[in-house]
């Protein structure tokens, strides 16, 4: 079983930056791809970004320009650095791994971003 556990969360005014962090452990497979999504209340989970196990990386198109997902595989960890933050980008983000040689794939709990004046 593998465990996510997303941080770094919180209240942030609108033009500000803030990374978020996804620390996987529990898994004796390899982590193959890392993926970030979001929700916000009233909306269906949204794809943010992928990274591979190589370091490929995809963003949807919101999201291009302004947010960089990057992983630490020694530490089994990715990271999504959100900079030039909107109240749109307010929601719960959630952090996905695609595990082992079927892809199954685990989520964390969810880390909760206010962009708010």
């Amino acid at each position: 079983q593998v465990q996510l556990v997303e941080s770094g969360g919180g209240l942030v005014q609108p033009g500000g930056s803030l990374r978020l962090s996804c620390a996987a452990s529990g898994s004796d497979f390899s982590i193959n791809a890392m993926d970030w999504y979001r929700q916000t209340p009233g909306k269906e989970r949204e794809f943010v970004a992928h990274i591979t196990s190589g370091g490929g990386t995809s963003y949807a198109d919101s999201m291009e320009g302004r947010f960089t997902i990057s992983r630490d595989s020694a530490k089994n960890t990715a990271y999504l650095q959100m900079s030039s933050l909107k109240p749109e980008d307010s929601g719960v983000y959630y952090c996905s791994a695609s595990v082992g040689v079927y892809g199954t794939r685990y989520w964390g709990k969810g880390t909760l971003v206010t962009v708010s004046s």
